[in-house]
């Protein structure tokens, strides 16, 4: 691999006008904060690689470093033995150099003042929100005096051919309703809405066209934000992450992925089958090619069998047809709209819809943690979908984070525990994406990082 042994750089716009004080408290940051901001700009770096392996690319770019480099004009950042991809001609490629800063502001920055402030309250729900707020709003991400426009498009980075061009055209006709794109910011059917909206943009001769890259820390060093992300936003954790995902969102398109997608999926269900919720709009389409018509059959039996029948009424499954698909999403974004206007609220940024604490609150997927979750049916359905988000989400910690890849390698295979019915419903779930080649990139040999006891 041919790499660049040191040049520097300066923000274009994120961190680009800070005091001395500013600097001087950013420099003075946890040591941590800094290796994994290392981290993160390692994954920067390589955007457009199609590699979800974070332990296999920091092992290949162990002598990759980045400094922090305080001037009295402001700050820089210098770069030792960076990849050449990200270069053309010795020039830096400008997006991505926007988005090393915003990895420098999302990380160091703003973890920094969250952690260092008493104006950030993380022991209490709305202290939570207000957080996903502020950081949103300092990326610039909330934007006021806007119609509602943003759809969030959820879906694999390890995905088929046929799933990728069919996310391209969906994502090529809500470009041409004039919607912008919000994902993961990764490649598969996070990248392909994405690049189907820019041509539908431009085909409608749209020139600021939204491609917003959600991501935290663990998520960005296993996947590398994909080319067309013109907004990128880290936040600290999965569960402030996918909060910004849902009270950004005018509506959500689920594209077929793996156990990510699952858990953004029961994360979603478990908020909009709280109460205080039911008689909110949030549009929610299941879209697949007709390929992959068994992925959803899959999907919406495991939801029949875990949270009832109720919970499929919320979301709409439609195979094939890409140009119904943004139209329903359009019309179903035009409901928000009606509806916040008739109750005053804002369209950039979802207040309204409730969220219990305990899907707001950082899972650690530790093995004593995954053995521990709750999986039966005695509990409230919607505290059943938040277990069952847990346990997807260490599945994802164990298939693709450092994090959890280290902690398989130590312990063996997370524990999952539960009702037998419950059990089987994960397992034929589970197997399906495995036999489908959905857990990892290029895992033809692909050995489960967990157990399943019931």
């Amino acid at each position: 691999m041919h790499k660049i042994k040191k040049t520097t750089i300066r923000p274009i716009k994120s961190l680009e006008l800070l005091s001395h004080r500013e600097i001087a408290s950013l420099m003075a940051s946890d040591k941590k904060l800094f290796k994994l901001f290392r981290q993160c700009a390692l994954a920067v770096l390589n955007t457009g690689k199609h590699e979800d392996d974070a332990v296999k690319l920091l092992a290949d770019n162990d002598d990759f470093d980045i400094r922090v480099l305080s001037q009295s004009r402001g700050l820089k950042l210098e770069v030792f033995n960076a990849p050449s991809s990200a270069f053309v001609d010795g020039a830096l490629i400008r997006g991505i150099q926007d988005h090393l800063f915003a990895a420098l502001r999302d990380i160091v920055y703003t973890q920094h003042k969250i952690n260092r402030s008493v104006r950030f309250d993380l022991n209490n729900s709305a202290g939570i929100t207000d957080t996903v707020f502020r950081i949103l709003r300092n990326a610039d991400c909330v934007r006021p005096n806007l119609a509602p426009n943003l759809v969030v498009c959820w879906g694999g980075h390890s995905i088929q051919r046929e799933e990728y061009d069919y996310s391209k055209e969906v994502g090529y006709q809500l470009g041409l309703r004039g919607l912008n794109i919000a994902t993961g910011c990764g490649i598969g059917a996070m990248k392909g809405p994405m690049k189907g909206a820019a041509v539908g943009h431009a085909k409608q001769q749209i020139r600021d066209g939204r491609y917003i890259g959600i991501s935290e820390p663990g998520i960005i060093a296993s996947e590398s934000p994909n080319p067309i992300v013109n907004e990128l936003v880290i936040l600290p954790d999965i569960e402030k992450r996918l909060e910004a995902f849902v009270r950004l969102a005018h509506g959500v398109i689920v594209l077929p992925g793996g156990a990510g997608t699952v858990e953004e999926v029961l994360y979603l269900l478990g908020i909009l089958m709280h109460p205080k919720n039911q008689n909110m709009p949030f549009p929610l389409i299941f879209a697949a090619p007709e390929s992959s018509e068994e992925y959803f059959v899959a999907l919406d039996q495991f939801v029949r069998t875990t949270l009832g029948s109720e919970a499929v009424g919320y979301y709409q499954i439609i195979i094939g047809q890409p140009e119904r698909v943004a139209y329903e999403m359009k019309k179903g974004i035009e409901r928000v709209q009606r509806f916040r206007r008739k109750i005053q609220e804002a369209y950039y940024f979802n207040w309204q819809l409730h969220i219990e604490q305990a899907l707001q609150t950082p899972f650690e997927p530790s093995h004593e943690n995954m053995s521990s979750l709750v999986l039966d049916y005695a509990q409230p359905v919607d505290q059943l979908a938040s277990d069952l988000r847990r346990a997807f989400s260490g599945i994802v910690a164990g298939n693709v984070k450092a994090y959890g890849i280290h902690q398989i390698a130590k312990y063996g295979p997370y524990q999952l525990r539960g009702e037998p019915e419950l059990v089987q419903a994960l397992d034929v779930l589970l197997h399906g994406f495995v036999r489908q080649r959905r857990m990892r990139l290029g895992a033809d040999d692909y050995k489960p990082c967990y157990e399943l006891i019931g």
